[in-house]
């Protein structure tokens, strides 16, 4: 008898949820050629959701102005343009100018001081423009002018004027030249490339992460709306158990199993209410805004798209491996790391400069005669400010001068090890890169996998869905006619909730892996690929 009472409770249960099911099935509800085919119940309950209107376009453009991931990387951009700014600067000519005054009184012992107490009143400037070249040669450009005033008896000039103008330079001839000469500029310059391939790529994972989180608030919109036509029907089936009972039509196990039934259903509704929540706060980090007023979340306004264009596996991988931003920007690192091995190569060499000079002077000032013994002398070599530098400028008294500059470190120790630490550091990045070839070429396979599968996953899921209610009309029948027994009905009722989840399933893995492959061929899928 006990298992008997069993057994009917068993079959009243599944009988319970059958009915429900049934509530909630009408065979002219799948309307074909629509996306998503929801009936006019479900369509209700969507159109009345609590929260702010979101497009995906509207989701797409906040999260360009309001992500943190892309304004962290806009940063690095700025820093790397700012860097390559600091390096072309470094061969900027630099002008240099300096100026010295002093006023001394040394007190002499010698006659040919002029004076018992030497008075000097002196200026002295300099002036000049520094250059260093790409290719390792430093430039100086300079005049130094001196202007002496004195009380000796025996200055010739007085004031007198002086100055020397000197171009020197100094070539490195093993350090590589450009190799080293330009090393950081060249560095900056790749950097600078890279980070604007990581900024691009940034903005695309985070469209694509935008995309994936809005299709995720689309299906959990859906199956709270589905859950709450459940929750209601629960709750309106109970009621009429609990009529039935009065009346003697049903015993108080059915009551109790509709009592069960509709508490799970309530818990259940709970969860996809937090599920809604918890899909638009996450939406809502990524696009930096918030729902407007006292909203709690966010509702989709678009419906996801279907028919995906379906490109070679082959030709895909070969555009990733060529035009993937996030490939190139690693490319840059080696192409960086490269460089500086290539500087260090010459670097570790003991250091070999060519030095030289071409230099001119003059001389210039008021002259006055001097008095020694019975003689008086002049000298002839007197002239204005300007006439001192005129004789300067066309090099009236030349000069020149060349040398060698050689410094050999003992044993080489540093410059080697930098070396070694360079190329390993390079060796790591290629290793980076060829892993990374690897990851996207798996990533290029598995969303190109899903994408080829998903039309005809759609319209198998499709079939599936259409099958499975008819299989339900049909067994309807088959049971008012005894044939089937309650626990088949629910097990066909059952079959149909999978085929709506795998038809659900079949959607998004289209859209995300389109997404995927938007991101992975960085933007250009599926119209802006050109092979």
């Amino acid at each position: 008898m006990q298992n008997k009472g069993k057994n009917m409770f068993s079959a009243h249960k599944y009988l319970l949820k059958f009915i429900l099911l049934l509530l909630l099935i009408n065979p002219q509800n799948l309307i074909v050629g629509q996306t998503v085919a929801p009936d006019s119940a479900l369509q209700v309950i969507l159109d009345e959701l609590e929260g702010t209107n979101l497009s995906l376009s509207e989701a797409l453009n906040f999260a360009r102005k309001n992500s943190t991931s892309i304004g962290q990387a806009e940063a690095s951009y700025l820093e790397a343009l700012g860097s390559l700014r600091k390096e072309r600067g470094y061969f900027d000519p630099e002008l240099y100018f300096n100026i010295s005054y002093q006023d001394l009184k040394e007190p002499t012992a010698s006659f040919f001081s002029g004076a018992d107490v030497l008075l000097t009143k002196q200026t002295q400037s300099e002036t000049g423009l520094r250059l260093k070249l790409p290719f390792g040669t430093q430039l100086d450009f300079s005049l130094n002018t001196l202007s002496l005033k004195s009380n000796s008896q025996f200055a010739f000039l007085n004031p007198q004027y002086t100055a020397f103008g000197s171009l020197s330079f100094r070539q490195p001839l093993l350090a590589g030249f450009t190799a080293t000469g330009r090393k950081d500029l060249t560095k900056a310059e790749l950097e600078l490339d890279a980070a604007k391939f990581n900024f691009d790529q940034n903005v695309l994972a985070v469209n694509t992460e935008v995309e994936k989180t809005y299709w995720q608030l689309y299906a959990a919109e859906r199956d709270y709306g589905v859950q709450k036509i459940v929750r209601d029907r629960a709750s309106e089936f109970l009621r009429e158990m609990e009529l039935r009972e009065k009346a003697g039509i049903v015993g108080p196990d059915q009551v109790a199993s509709s009592k069960t039934f509709l508490a799970e259903q309530e818990l259940l509704l709970i969860d996809r209410d937090e599920d809604l929540d918890k899909i638009s706060d996450q939406l809502a980090v990524l696009i930096g805004v918030r729902p407007e007023g006292e909203s709690l979340r966010f509702r989709t306004v678009d419906d996801p798209p279907t028919g995906f264009a379906i490109t070679p596996v082959d030709e895909l991988i070969e555009y990733v491996l060529k035009n993937n931003q996030d490939l190139l920007a690693l490319k840059k690192k080696i192409d960086i790391a490269h460089s500086l091995v290539d500087a260090a190569s010459w670097e570790y060499l003991p250091r070999l400069d060519l030095v030289g000079s071409l230099v001119s002077s003059g001389i210039g000032g008021n002259s006055q005669d001097v008095i020694f013994g019975s003689d008086t002398l002049r000298t002839t070599s007197s002239g204005s400010f300007g006439n001192m530098l005129s004789q300067v400028f066309n090099r009236k008294f030349p000069g020149w001068s060349v040398g060698i500059e050689l410094s050999i470190p003992i044993g080489f120790r540093s410059g080697l090890g930098e070396k070694d630490r360079l190329e390993a550091s390079a060796m790591n990045i290629e290793q980076q890169y060829t892993e990374l070839i690897r990851i996207l070429e798996q990533s290029v396979r598995t969303a190109h996998r899903e994408l080829s599968h998903g039309n005809d996953r759609l319209k198998i899921a499709k079939v599936g869905v259409e099958a499975a209610q008819e299989q339900i009309r049909i067994g309807l029948i088959e049971f008012q006619n005894g044939r089937i027994t309650a626990l088949e009905l629910v097990q066909l009722s059952e079959d149909f909730a999978i085929a709506q989840r795998r038809y659900s399933d079949a959607l998004v893995r289209s859209v995300t892996a389109a997404a995927n492959l938007r991101q992975l061929t960085s933007g250009k899928y599926p119209d802006g690929i050109d092979f």
